[in-house]
């Protein structure tokens, strides 16, 4: 799937533009992010380009720039209508799809 790809693409160099300007308006260089976030240059150079890495390490960065706690935040479901009205779906042990539905292509 293309379109995916190239979409989770566009995302990812977002994410990591996103983080490059955080780190500048905290007033960190590279170098001080990276060590705070116990990765090298390299590796936070490839996050703030949109490229593939380790959550750990990308959590790490957002950690040391001062966003963690936000991203963590608005990840919960219970953050957002659609989460808060649904939230006993999620003490579901398996989600499985109706019979009579067809399975969507994710």
């Amino acid at each position: 799937m293309a379109s995916q790809s190239a979409t989770l693409a566009r995302e990812m160099e977002r994410l990591g533009r996103n983080i490059r300007s955080w780190r500048k308006i905290s007033g960190l260089t590279a170098h001080i992010t990276a060590e705070r976030a116990g990765v090298s240059r390299d590796t936070l150079r490839a996050i703030e380009t949109g490229r593939s890495t380790s959550s750990e390490n990308l959590l790490a960065v957002m950690r040391a720039v001062g966003i963690l706690a936000a991203v963590v935040d608005a990840s919960d479901p219970i953050a957002s209508d659609f989460g808060s009205r649904n939230l006993a779906r999620a003490s579901v042990e398996r989600v499985r799809i109706p019979r009579s539905s067809k399975r969507i292509e994710e």
